[in-house]
């Protein structure tokens, strides 16, 4: 009997590897930096430009494992420097913990920043079945950070106050998000 691609949503849906879990995870970050667009005003462009390159970038790292690896040091660079700007425009403010919230755009952004971190995640968890690259470990964790930066620049932009997160949990020392 011939298969009904109808009644599959993904072709490896049923392998016993993490490395589907992986790969769910990385469409779901890449689906989370597009639900960004939406909320973007004009004032905002520069972050919306940057993730159009970010989100192609996501299915790039998805597919790196199972097939060929699609990021490289270039890339790596350019989100680097997209990094280093995102900073420069906040100063101080990115290197402080806050509490994920803000306009609908710095919200989505902190919720595409945490599917950043469970796809990162992910990889941790195909590193210990196979061999993954470093460059992919090191571009999701940026990515990461680069959400938070630019999260913390929307709600600057749009004079909306970061409210610092002090745990009751663990002594927090200053520290650098770089």
């Amino acid at each position: 009997m011939k298969k009904n691609w109808r009644y599959s949503s993904y072709p490896f849906m049923r392998e016993k590897s993490c490395l589907v879990d992986y790969e769910i995870r990385t469409d779901s970050l890449t689906t989370s930096v597009g639900a960004v667009f939406c909320y973007l005003t004009e004032k905002e462009q520069i972050v919306l430009e940057d993730l159009r390159v970010i989100q192609e970038m996501c299915y790039h790292a998805n597919g790196s494992v199972r097939g060929k690896l699609a990021i490289n040091e270039e890339d790596l660079r350019w989100l680097s420097g997209r990094y280093d700007e995102y900073v420069r425009l906040t100063g101080e403010t990115t290197k402080q913990f806050v509490l994920p919230q803000g306009n609908e755009a710095a919200s989505a952004l902190h919720s595409a920043r945490s599917d950043a971190k469970k796809s990162y995640r992910a990889l941790h968890k195909v590193s210990e079945e196979r061999e993954v690259p470093e460059i992919l470990f090191s571009y999701l964790g940026l990515i990461a950070n680069v959400l938070f930066a630019m999260a913390v620049y929307v709600n600057q932009v749009n004079e909306i106050e970061e409210i610092p997160f002090i745990s009751k949990s663990y002594p927090m020392k200053k520290r650098s998000r770089n």
